[in-house]
């Protein structure tokens, strides 16, 4: 099938490379090759981690098609100069698609060379409002709950099947990813980490308690957040501040790009699915009309909270409260809906009985609200 940032790709292409960057196993690869078929240069892909490929990269002795896509080459040191060298030299016969698990944007610290050069994008596993052909939302909406969307376990449906990838994928991140990029010797420790976030999903994470449990220091802790980060293993949502005094500003919270890497009950493990979604939308948005849109959570000191909002250009769009089968409106998204006026209130209900909207708060199925958000 065709992924929703498919055409966006192309049309950029016209005018700059294109990064592209998610989660390992989420597609990429796959997308890129649709991408050179459809410039006529299926024989230009090319992977950092193949030895022969490596060989072609460095010499550049690639065919005179037009596109030529790089996978994994953020793992060569000098990845940043030597694209933006081939690419000034040899733009006009050439562009390029670079592919990689990691945030390619995050290496843009002290300063970006390749600015003005390209355009970044950020592929996502599946979610109801970009599935494959012939699945219905809620045969979806199961598959997202039980293996996640990612595409080798959500196109097979085995939950031991889905078991089995996932552990393989993981030891991926550990082994290599984690290992060639970050340069950590901790790896079992980062893996126990994991294992303690997969239980706290939606809770406020404290950064001196996982600290305390793992017996190391605070920073440390901080620091292998920001590395699965990094590796788009996890995403950070942090608190909303603006225009509340009683707002905490400290703890955030934690959810996996894999829904089924979650360790909780099904009402967090929808509350996850609802969070994938709604950060797929955003960066959607941003990559490209290029809006700066922001994922919180709410939450004040007296424990009234609401679990997501969006911003955009820092006006308050959304307030999303994510509830797996309770129809009666949130006394707290209530509350806070009154005191922030946000463009839009909502209450996402995956079992619902009815969708009814009250003042300026509407109660709405989550399957065809997250269908149509996009």
């Amino acid at each position: 099938m065709s992924r929703m940032i498919f055409e966006p790709i192309l049309e950029d292409l016209k005018s700059k490379m294109v990064f592209l960057g998610g989660p390992r196993q989420c597609g990429k690869t796959f997308l890129a090759k649709e991408v050179l078929k459809s410039f006529g240069s299926e024989k230009n892909y090319f992977n950092w981690d193949s030895y022969d490929d490596r060989k072609i990269i460095l010499s550049q002795a690639w065919g005179k098609e037009k596109l030529i896509a790089l996978d994994e080459i953020h793992k060569y040191p000098r990845w940043k100069n030597f694209v933006k060298g081939i690419y000034d030299t040899k733009k006009d016969f050439h562009n390029f698609i670079i592919t990689g698990s990691a945030r390619l944007d995050v290496y843009k610290r002290g300063g970006d060379s390749m600015f003005g050069r390209y355009h970044y994008w950020r592929l996502h596993p599946f979610t109801l409002s970009e599935l494959p052909k012939k699945i219905s939302k809620e045969e979806a909406f199961q598959k997202l709950m039980r293996v996640g969307g990612f595409p080798e376990p959500f196109l097979n449906s085995s939950e031991r099947t889905a078991r089995r990838w996932r552990k393989e994928r993981f030891d991926l991140i550990l082994r290599e990813d984690i290992r060639d990029l970050e340069k950590v010797n901790e790896i079992q420790n980062i893996s126990l980490l994991v294992d303690l976030l997969r239980t706290r999903v939606g809770s406020l994470i404290v950064v001196s308690n996982l600290a305390a449990d793992l017996q190391v220091a605070p920073n440390t802790v901080k620091r292998w957040i920001e590395i699965l980060e990094r590796m788009y293993f996890i995403f950070v949502v942090r608190p909303y501040t603006e225009k509340l005094s009683r707002a905490i500003s400290k703890p955030f919270k934690i959810y996996f790009y894999d829904n089924a890497d979650v360790d909780g009950d099904e009402g967090v493990v929808f509350e996850n699915l609802v969070a994938t979604h709604l950060l797929k939308k955003i960066q959607f948005t941003e990559d490209r009309e290029g809006y700066r849109q922001q994922l919180y959570f709410i939450r004040d000191k007296e424990g009234r909270e609401v679990d997501f909002a969006i911003t955009k250009d820092k006006k308050l769009e959304y307030l999303i409260e994510a509830k797996l089968s309770d129809n009666e409106i949130s006394k707290n998204l209530l509350y806070y809906s009154e005191k922030l006026k946000p463009l839009n209130s909502i209450q996402l209900v995956a079992n619902i009985k009815r969708e009814y909207k009250k003042n300026k708060l509407e109660v709405n199925s989550a399957k065809e609200f997250l269908f149509h958000f996009r």
